[in-house]
């Protein structure tokens, strides 16, 4: 009878004890490596404040985005090189306010809205080599879903797989082996996973952002072309370059949105489902 209780208070608690808070506060984690996976520049900007909480506590982070953001434009004058080079030059901008340098931006340069009609296997394949290149500890990712595939519009849905697909594969060293074989690299296991852009009450971790909620003020404001009236009329990349106030208005709305909306318990805070554990199980709600 005792070992049917066991078992049962096991089988109860095992949904929750998948969607606990890591053991030590995401604020006070040192001396790891941390990959974000993405999809554009910008869809960082929701995490810039753990980013840069972070890299300043002695963390190694760097950003992979795997388009270059050539078509969110409505700008009739505006080109697909153009627009990459300026979102390039955006997101190189909002990491500097984070302490993060360019070295740890990579873009893999697929083309914005066509990631789904990319060859999987060569997008996989490159993930793969920067995870076994890079070896992080913990891996940030939109969500796939948590027994379920969560809706996010084309790219974003896209690159949550991939994501967490690449994780996979880097651990089986019979998996791409040119890599390890011809390149020196070696097989690895992502140890857990911080997935943002989560829905409902998935999110089970919150990182207090107060250090840093200014420095993703002014990284959330380098995205112009973007979260302006420069999407459809780009005139330059600074604020002083928007016609009347606003540029201050942008501003200001940028830290209503970390210090109002992004506020849990008066604090501004960022929040994430963590998942540790085999990436096979990121997104199942199995018990067994």
């Amino acid at each position: 009878m005792n070992r049917i209780k066991i078992l049962l208070v096991a089988f109860m608690l095992t949904p929750f004890l998948l969607m606990a808070q890591p053991e030590t506060p995401v604020e006070e984690w040192t001396g790891r490596t941390v990959l974000f996976i993405g999809a554009h520049p910008d869809d960082d900007g929701g995490s810039h404040g753990t980013m840069a909480t972070l890299q300043a506590n002695g963390n190694d982070v760097y950003v992979m985005l795997l388009t270059t953001g050539n078509v969110g434009t409505s700008d009739p004058t505006m080109t697909r090189d153009r627009l990459a080079k300026i979102r390039r030059q955006e997101e190189v901008d909002a990491l500097k306010e984070l302490g993060i340098p360019e070295e740890n931006y990579i873009n893999l340069g697929y083309t914005d809205g066509m990631l789904e009609f990319a060859d999987r296997e060569e997008v996989v394949k490159q993930i793969v080599w920067w995870i076994r290149k890079l070896k992080p500890t913990t891996l940030m990712a939109f969500d796939p879903g948590y027994g379920y595939q969560q809706w996010h519009k084309t790219d974003h849905r896209t690159a949550s797989y991939l994501a967490v697909d690449a994780a996979r594969a880097a651990e089986w060293r019979l998996i791409f082996p040119s890599q390890i074989i011809n390149e020196g690299l070696e097989e690895h296991s992502v140890t857990d996973y911080l997935f943002y852009s989560t829905t409902g009450s998935n999110d089970n971790t919150w990182v207090d952002i107060s250090d840093f909620a200014e420095n993703k003020v002014r990284s959330l404001s380098k995205y112009v072309s973007q979260f302006t009236s420069a999407f459809s009329n780009y005139t330059g990349p600074d604020l002083e370059d928007l016609p009347g106030n606003e540029g201050e208005e942008f501003l200001e709305r940028m830290r209503r949105r970390v210090f109002e909306r992004g506020s849990r318990d008066g604090k501004p805070m960022e929040s994430f489902r963590y998942y540790r554990g085999n990436p096979d199980g990121a997104g199942s709600r199995r018990d067994w």
